[in-house]
């Protein structure tokens, strides 16, 4: 079983900073990828970061990293805006399972909610 959990969401005032973390565990033998989207009611998922990858909206706010010695992604959040308060996803590629049955398995965390607001 593989798995997703993210934290580090909460309330922030507008112009404030927030990061995320979001860590895989399971049986993982490769994570390929590692990304953020984000999610407001009645709207689709979009996606907020990933490798080199930002939405115009985002770009010079905020920030994605990775530490593959922990199996974690982070996104560092900087000048939020009211516009930013959605649940907020990892997502992850992966090749798991157990030796000699690998199988590429994608997976989404379950959400952290991120609030901008004065």
């Amino acid at each position: 079983q593989v798995q997703l959990v993210e934290s580090g969401g909460g309330l922030v005032r507008p112009g404030g900073s927030l990061r995320l973390s979001c860590v895989a565990s399971g049986s993982i033998f490769v994570i390929y990828t590692m990304d953020w989207y984000r999610q407001v009611p009645g709207k689709e998922r979009e996606l907020v970061a990933g490798g080199t990858k930002y939405a115009d909206s985002v770009k010079g706010r905020f920030t994605i990293s990775r530490d593959n010695a922990k199996n974690t992604v982070y996104l560092q959040m900087n000048n939020l805006k009211p516009e930013d308060t959605a649940v907020y996803y990892c997502f992850a590629r992966t090749l798991a399972g157990q030796s000699g049955s690998y199988r590429n398995v994608d997976i989404w965390g379950q959400g952290t909610l991120v609030t901008v607001s004065s």
